[in-house]
């Protein structure tokens, strides 16, 4: 650091003048000096004289100059200047913020010396040394003043650590002395630190060591705990004088030592741990140094002089301009002043630890400070002036800093976003995320205060591009996680943190509850939304809209505005909010409603009378009102009582108005005279739980101040008379018996019959209550009271007038049991019967009228058949002797086996007609045998076979159709059944069918009929292995005509004939496919044959390379000559091989050369053409005529073709005249052999022009067949005439030829959505479509559809194809909103199906319903244990309340033990329902049983540690589960114990313990085990006692009834003697007969005392509570005997052991290594917080 000379402030005078101290201002725009004359002058920040006031003495008396100013220290808001004086006193002066504010006297501390130094660490405390030794604190705020430590020498200097937290005392005798009000965890010693060679008048305390100097002229360094540093020895130095002042920069890294003409400066150096000495600041006539002072930024050092002068230095290490605006001054190490060359503000960026500042920027819009230290990071805000220091390791600069918050700074690190809140030291949280931009961020941190809520602070944030996560600052937790379906490109909270807004990249806007976690879609498009600042008002843009959301938290209630341009800023200020929208060059701004966002403001704020104030300017309407409501609530809550009353006036509520108005005023006089708002009155709080409708409070708070007459004054105007008269009657009133007789005279005057006959009731008066149920009309009522009460049914009077009253109410069992207490029996059976109370009827029978019990019986029998209960009838119509009635309700009940059993005793032979009943349903469950045999004994047969028929069980089918039917009969059935199945598409079955009679032919048929070619050629080579060939010839040539070549291909080689498979690809012109067979298949010339055809075919250039590619040219050449094929040889010869050509010409010579020879006999051929023709040689008389007279052929050809179609040879005869070139006749011929068809086709073909004129004829012939029809319809299609071609297509109906229908529909649906109008082919798909489906053509229906935009039916006719993935894809490319309905049917698809495994891809919980509906429980539960934890146990309860229904509890428990006990309320019956199960468990109090018993108690406490940390904790039902696991505890240490002989007695102790417990455990189990094991260690005192107990819940059980024992034993104990009655007997009845016996023999021994032993309490040993003075021990853990002395306590309270107990229990674990003993002390340890110290350890 340097020291640079600036200005002198105060001029020196020419003698001594001492400046005696000096300060400066914490917020450094202050500097005080005080001079020798007392006087202070102020100066400002810039060195400017600003100021001054002359100090007071203490006593005015004793004159100005008696006193000399020694120290002088600002408070820390640098409003207030303490000076210390000698005159024994401190006075604190009040100088105000501002120059020119009045100055004063505010604090003044007088003391018993003069005071020597001060300083002024912290806002009210001053600290102050004294001549006599003593440190003390003077506290301005109580103007009182303490001792802090005292020495015996006189305090010569003062300072404070660099925080202020520890100041240093240095006294006259060199001690130092050290003081923390807060070590800040440093941890360093207090008082005496160490002892100077001589005063320590120059003292100074920096960051890491202290200094101090004085007279000797050495400057010493100390470490902090005393010991010397370092040693600076000047004392040889002639020049130097003593050292009379030392100060420390404000950061501790630099300290200046003054004395004469010198400063010298001292600089810290971390790296080397030592202070580093700078050259020393010398200056002449300076004279000795009497004063320094340090600004409080460390940019200047004051120095006062002897002689009077102050001069000003500046401190720096370096100074450097930041972007020409800002400039650096290092004023240390770790200390930087930033200011604004601007403005001229400043700000002091220090390290709070030390740590050297590496470089400081200056970021975000030039408002944030970051800088980096080796182990921090420093942030600060230039506007706010704060700063934080953070620890932060170094990441080589990488980070990215966000400045978009004001009060936060987000920084990006290595994918990590860490928050830093301006102000404070510690990094306010830090969460992993890749999305750097600040859009994708949110952090409010109180912004908005609430009501009871003391610090708000919340983030939102990605943690993927679709997921959000809030998260809470405060307490470091997850608010909720939100998974969109789409990527998210905005987020933003509300102030109060709330509420968040999202957007996605479908600009679809979306809000979401943080306490409710819904979320909500708001707008479908959003460019633009934001909050408007200070509510939660949303503001938000919708295409041509601007939507604003004043209610937030009604999503749905949106005010809409229209817009011409977008929305780009938002802007609230002086109470009026703008949305400014562009519109083309303009800006124009919509103003919003600042009272709806008022409201909502002032709501939020709880500032209820802004709200009230807001309200009362509006109009009312159904918004008010709203308002108006929810201000009445939260008001009322608030006990805003004036408010609320406005509210229901507004609201028109008169009456709440009107009691809150008296409230008030009750409250307003109580407040006039004692003070405060009222409210806590007694009256008001009970008329304030009154209007809450809760009465009860209301009474209790006027009971507390007995005013018992106000609480039955509420009660009588409420009508409350019965709890008015139980007040009166509790506190004994005076006016009880006039309040009874008012209170019944107003029940008569009321006419409230029952409430006064209960009145009289009460009172004794019973017949008068009587009949006042009577009057009520309420006989029922009466009839109770008349049989409980013998005085009423003994008045015939009464009894007749109520059971008249019964009879005619229709209450018939009541006025039967009246009748019968009466012993009127005829008409109780009378009245039984008529009330159907058949149960009374029959014991009264049995009784009275033995001989109706069985009509009776039987009449139960058909009133419960006709209520449907068919299973309770069947028993009452056997008794009945009814079996034919008793078959048929079994039936209608479904209990089949009972019918089946009833049936079969039956001898009549009508019943057999219910086998057929019965022999359907065991058919229906798949039980054939059984099915069968019924059928057979009723005598249906038939419909046995059809049982088996149906089940495809051919062969047991056979077999009884067989044995019961002919052979012919057996065969109509079978073919009959097998044609019904090819009907349904089922050929497999029926093949079966056919070949099972015999008759594989109708199979072959079938197949073929139905195109399926394999099926077929497998039978016909089974059953006609010889027509196999034949069959695939056949079969070729039908696939040939249906242009199925390949598969035609493969018959034809399958059937030898590879020649005409050759010819079929030769004539459909695929050659290639020709030659490969020729060449395969045929001989060895057979593919030249072929190629050279080929080749004929092609011709040209094409012909030579197709030869030569196959090496025949020269051959095809040969072949052709020799053949007569001149012309094609030539061209051959010509194209590629002309040395050929002479070969040709002479075969062609040759050739020529014949035919010249056979002139001759042309010329007498021709004579005898008309002879062939007369004689219908046709051939020749051709062959004639083309030789020698070509025109006359067409006449021959003309002759042969009427000839032909008089033969009825159409197709020959059409050719002749085709070839003849007379068409038109071939027509005529045509039409009339009424050929329609082919005359069509001709007339299409060869005479198109008259092709309108045949239609119209053939039209008006309306005989129009299949083939016309569509003949006929592409004929419409040809001349444009599209609609009616549609219509022709649509007509055609062959069901015989269902390929033909389809292509018609399907050419008519092409037609007309390519020509005719969208509604039109909407129309015809709608036809078209549906017949496409039932054809099971769903592709096509459904590409059909897709061409008219008919999205829905096209996934439907998908779905009917079951086609999912094209339906999900179709839906999800053209309507997304239509994925959801492919879901859905999709899962009932699956459903339906039974596709569990596939279901639980799709919808998880509809699958997991499925396998619990099944029973498929280990699937279900492996399924839902990978969802979440509420799921898996949702499906667990179900389980296990199926085991528990199963009475399989052990496999509850091992589910429980497997998977964990959540604490859910809903689960506590399952919990509880499991341990009775195992407490009422025979036998497993045994040394086998412990494993059983351990994992009940492990499950039981982790259920209770589970609670505890639960909403359930301290519940009834929390306490329930605790005695529940100390049951469990005791039964297993009980097993554990029972394997081990030197427990026996800790085994017996369980046993006896667990009696206490017995309203859980089965009373007559409990005392059973107890008394055995008592018996077992020859206890036979209590053995015999609790035998005796157990024999008679024995009986008592058998009885059904516990009244009658005796509690005697067992008085003065905590055995209880309420318990509930056990269903049942828990020990065999041979072990009960074995006891008796015992206690039999004991007690006539008469060898035992029937007493419980005692201890020296004077208890029962077993009892915990003590019987004299009801003081209650803690049970022993280990015995559960009560724990009286040498106790042994565990960590948790209310757990603790006897010793000798836990001592044996340890030594038997020792010395048997148990590891069930071993298995009880690991779970006391768990269960107790831990084993005693002196206790065992265990592995």
């Amino acid at each position: 650091m340097q020291l640079k000379y600036l200005k002198t402030l105060l001029t020196p005078q020419d003698g001594a003048a001492k400046v005696t101290c000096m300060a400066w201002a914490p917020n450094n725009s202050k500097f005080a000096v005080c001079t020798i004359d007392r006087v202070v002058i102020l100066y400002d920040e810039q060195g400017e004289k600003r100021d001054r006031f002359t100090t007071k003495p203490a006593d005015p008396k004793y004159g100005k100059k008696t006193y000399v100013v020694k120290s002088m220290a600002f408070s820390p808001d640098s409003t207030k200047i303490a000076v210390a004086q000698t005159d024994n006193i401190i006075f604190v002066y009040k100088i105000g913020e501002e120059w020119g504010d009045k100055k004063f006297i505010c604090n003044k501390f007088i003391q018993t010396s003069a005071v020597t130094c001060l300083v002024w660490p912290s806002e009210h405390t001053i600290i102050f040394g004294l001549a006599e030794g003593k440190v003390r604190q003077a506290n301005t705020k109580t103007s009182k003043s303490s001792t802090i430590y005292g020495t015996d020498s006189y305090v010569v200097s003062l300072t404070t650590n660099v925080s202020g937290k520890g100041i240093l005392s240095g006294h006259a005798d060199g001690t130092v002395v050290r003081y923390f009000f807060d070590d800040e965890g440093s941890g360093e010693s207090q008082g005496k630190l160490l002892t100077h060679a001589c005063p320590p008048y120059a003292m100074a305390w920096g960051t890491n060591s202290i200094i101090v100097a004085g007279c000797d002229k050495k400057i010493v360094a100390y470490g902090r705990e005393g010991h010397v540093l370092q040693t600076f020895d000047y004392s040889r130095d002639r020049s130097e004088k003593e050292f009379t002042v030392a100060a420390s920069s404000p950061s501790g890294q630099s300290i200046v030592v003054g004395s004469f003409d010198r400063l010298r400066v001292f600089n810290w150096s971390p790296r080397k741990g030592i202070w580093d000495v700078a050259s020393p600041k010398e200056i002449p006539n300076l004279y000795t140094i009497t004063a320094l002072s340090w600004k409080k930024d460390g940019s200047r050092l004051s120095v006062g002089t002897l002689c009077g002068g102050v001069e000003l230095f500046d401190c720096c290490l370096r100074r450097s301009i930041y972007k020409n605006k800002f400039e650096m001054t290092y004023v240390g190490l770790s200390q930087v002043i930033v200011k604004n060359l601007s403005s001229g503000t400043r700000v002091v960026l220090k390290s709070q630890y030390g740590y050297e500042i590496d470089e400081v920027k200056v970021m975000g819009k030039d408002q944030y400070l970051v800088a980096h230290t080796s182990d921090t990071l420093l942030l600060g805000d230039l506007v706010s002036n704060k700063l934080s220091e953070v620890a932060w390791q170094g990441s080589g600069g990488n980070e990215k800093f966000f400045f978009e918050n004001e009060t936060v700074c987000m920084i990006f690190n290595a994918g990590e976003l860490a928050l830093v809140e301006y102000g404070s030291n510690e990094i306010l949280g830090s969460v992993r995320t890749e999305f750097m931009n600040p859009h994708l961020i949110s952090v409010r941190l109180n912004e908005r205060r609430q009501r009871a809520v003391e610090d708000n602070r919340k983030l939102a944030y990605l943690i993927d591009i679709k997921t959000i996560a809030i998260v809470d600052l405060v307490g470091g937790y997850n608010l909720g996680t939100i998974s969109h379906d789409s990527k998210i490109d905005w987020l933003e909270l509300n102030e109060t943190g709330h509420k968040l807004l999202f957007r996605d990249k479908k600009l679809r806007l979306h809000l979401y509850d943080i306490e409710s976690s819904l979320k909500s879609t708001m707008l479908s498009f959003c460019p633009y939304v934001q909050w408007v600042p200070g509510s939660d008002v949303v503001v938000a843009q919708n295409r041509g809209n601007l939507c604003v959301w004043y209610t937030i938290d009604s999503p749905e209630r949106v005010t809409m505005f229209p817009l011409k341009g977008d929305i780009v800023d938002l802007e609230r200020s002086n109470g009026k909010t703008e949305v400014i929208v562009t519109e083309g060059v303009n800006s124009v701004s919509y103003t919003l409603d600042e009272g709806l966002i008022e409201f909502g403001t002032a709501i939020d704020d709880g500032d209820y009378y802004r709200a009230t104030a807001f309200l009362e300017t509006l109009e009312m309407s159904a918004e008010t009102e709203a308002m108006w409501k929810t201000l009445s609530k939260l008001s009322l809550e608030a006990q805003q009582l004036h408010i609320a009353e406005r509210c229901f006036a507004a609201l028109g509520d008169v009456s709440k108005a009107r009691f809150l108005n008296e409230t008030n005023k009750i409250a307003d006089s109580v407040s006039k005279e004692y003070g405060g708002d009222g409210t806590d009155h007694y009256q008001v709080k009970a008329r304030l739980a009154m209007l809450d409708k809760n009465f009860k409070l209301a009474e209790m708070y006027y009971m507390e101040q007995n005013a018992v007459d106000e609480v039955m004054e509420m009660y009588q105007e409420l009508h409350m008379w019965d709890e008015c008269i139980a007040v009166a009657e509790a506190k004994g009133h005076p006016e009880l018996d006039n309040l009874r007789r008012s209170y019944y005279s107003y029940l008569m005057e009321t006419n409230q019959n029952e409430k006064a006959g209960e009145v009289k009731e009460n009172e004794g008066d019973f017949t008068g209550a009587v009949n006042l149920y009577l009057k009520a009309g309420l006989p029922a009522k009466a009839a109770w009271l008349a049989l409980s009460r013998d005085e009423l049914l003994s008045s015939h009077d009464i009894i007749s007038r109520i059971t008249a009253a019964l009879i005619k109410g229709e209450f018939y069992e009541r006025a039967g049991d009246l009748f019968e207490r009466t012993r009127n029996n005829e008409k109780a059976l009378e009245c039984y019967r008529k009330g159907n109370a058949f149960k009374k009827a029959v014991d009264l029978a049995r009784v009275a009228f033995p001989a109706e019990v069985v009509k009776l019986e039987e009449v139960w029998g058909d009133y419960l058949v006709q209520q449907k209960q068919m299973d309770a009838a069947i028993n009452h119509y056997i008794e009945a002797g009814c079996s034919t009635k008793a078959i048929e309700a079994a039936i209608a009940a479904r209990q089949w086996k009972k019918a089946l059993h009833i049936l079969e005793l039956q001898e009549d032979k009508t019943a057999a007609k219910y086998y057929l009943k019965i022999a359907q349903h065991y058919a229906s469950v798949q039980e054939f045998e059984v099915a069968e045999r019924l059928f057979v004994k009723g005598d249906h047969t038939k419909d046995a076979i059809d049982m088996y028929t149906q089940a495809g069980r051919w062969e047991q089918a056979h077999k009884l159709a067989v044995k019961c039917m002919s052979q012919e009969d057996v065969s109509t059935l079978y073919i009959s059944r097998a044609q019904e199945l090819e009907k349904e598409g089922k050929y497999k079955e029926a093949e079966r069918l056919f070949t099972t009679v015999d008759e594989p032919d109708l199979a072959i048929t079938m197949y073929k009929k139905n195109k399926m070619f394999d099926d077929m050629i497998r039978l016909v080579a089974v059953h006609h292995k010889d027509l196999l060939q034949e069959t695939r010839i056949h079969l070729a040539k039908e696939l040939e005509g249906e242009s199925r070549f390949q598969e035609a291909e493969y018959h034809y080689l399958e059937g030898q004939d590879w020649k005409a498979a050759v010819n079929m690809y030769r004539v459909n012109d695929m050659w290639e496919e020709a030659y490969r067979i020729a060449k395969t298949h045929g001989g060895a010339s057979a593919h030249k044959q072929v190629a050279y055809l080929w080749a004929k075919n092609l011709g040209g250039e094409a012909a030579v390379k197709l030869l030569n590619k196959f090496g025949f040219l020269e051959t095809a050449i040969d072949f052709a000559a020799d053949n007569y094929a001149f012309d094609f040889a030539f061209e051959l010869a010509r194209l590629a091989m002309k040395q050929k050509i002479p070969d040709i010409h002479l075969k062609n010579a040759m050739f020529l050369e014949d035919q010249v020879l056979q002139t001759g006999e042309k010329l007498f051929l021709f004579s005898t053409l008309l002879l062939h023709i007369h004689n219908k040689d046709w051939s020749n008389a051709q062959r004639v005529a083309e030789a020698h007279d070509p025109e006359s052929v067409a006449d021959i050809l003309v002759s042969q073709a009427k000839f032909c179609f008089d033969q009825k040879e159409f197709q020959k005869a059409e050719a002749f005249l085709l070839r003849a070139q007379r068409p038109e006749l071939a027509i005529k011929y045509y039409k009339d052999a009424g050929m329609w068809t082919d005359a069509i086709r001709i007339c299409k073909d060869y005479l198109p022009s008259k092709l309108s004129v045949l239609q119209k004829e053939y039209e008006s012939e309306g005989n129009w067949g299949v083939e016309g029809m569509v003949e006929q319809a592409q004929e419409w299609e040809q001349t444009g005439e599209y609609a009616r071609a549609v219509d022709c297509y649509l007509k055609v109906k062959d069901s015989s030829n269902m390929d033909l229908l389809m292509k018609c529909w399907m050419k008519a649906a092409e037609l007309a959505i390519k020509f005719l109008s969208h509604d039109k082919a909407v129309d015809i798909s709608q036809v078209v479509g549906p017949h496409l489906i039932q054809l099971r053509k769903y592709n096509e229906a459904a590409e059909l559809y897709l061409n008219l935009d008919l999205i829905k039916n096209a996934i439907d006719a998908f779905i009917e194809g079951e086609e999912w993935n094209k339906a999900k894809r179709v839906a999800k490319e053209l309507d997304p909103r239509l994925e959801e309905y492919v879901d859905k049917r999709y899962k009932e698809h699956l459903k339906n199906q039974g596709k569990v495994d596939s279901l639980v891809g799709v919808d998880v919980v509809a699958a997991l319903d499925m396998y619990a509906e099944r029973g498929q429980w280990e699937k279900c539960i492996d399924t839902a244990s990978k969802q979440n934890f509420k799921v898996l146990h949702k499906y667990i309860a179900l389980y296990a309340t199926h085991l528990i229904k199963e009475g399989e509890a052990e496999k509850v428990l091992n589910l429980y033990t497997q998977h964990g006990v959540p604490a859910y309320s809903q689960n506590f019956n399952i919990y509880k329902r499991m341990f009775l199960e195992f407490v009422s468990l025979r036998d497993w109090d045994c040394a086998e049983a412990y494993r059983m018993w351990a994992d009940l108690r492990d499950v039981l406490l982790l259920l209770c540690e589970n609670l505890s940390k639960s909403s359930e904790a301290n519940s009834p039902a929390h306490e329930e589960f605790e005695q529940m696991l100390l049951v469990a505890h005791y039964y297993a240490t009980c097993s554990a114990a029972k394997g081990i002989d030197q427990l026996n007695s800790v085994a017996a102790k369980l046993s006896i313990s667990l009696l206490r417990h017995t309203e859980l455990i089965p009373a007559d189990k409990a005392f059973y085990e107890a008394g055995l094991a008592a018996k077992a260690v020859e206890w036979e005192n209590m053995a015999f006692i609790f035998l005796n107990r157990f024999l008679d819940l024995a009986d008592g059980i058998d009885e059904g009834t516990l009244d009658a024992l005796d509690h005697t034993d067992f008085q003065d104990t905590d055995i209880p003697f309420e318990v509930p009655l056990p269903s049942k007997l828990h020990v065999t009845v041979e072990k009960r007969e074995e006891i008796r016996e015992w206690v039999l023999t004991v007690s006539m021994d008469q060898r035992v005392e029937q007493v419980l032993p005692k201890d020296e309490r004077g208890t029962y040993e077993a009892s915990l509570v003590a019987a004299g003075t009801g003081i209650r021990s803690l049970p022993c853990v280990i015995t559960g005997y009560p724990v009286l002395h040498n106790k042994i306590e565990f960590k948790r309270p209310g757990m603790a052991a006897n010793k000798d107990d836990w001592n044996k229990f340890l030594m038997a674990t020792k010395t048997t290594h148990s590891p069930e003993c071993q298995d009880v002390l690991k779970f006391i340890t768990q269960w107790c917080g831990g084993l005693p110290s002196a206790g065992y350890s265990f592995h």
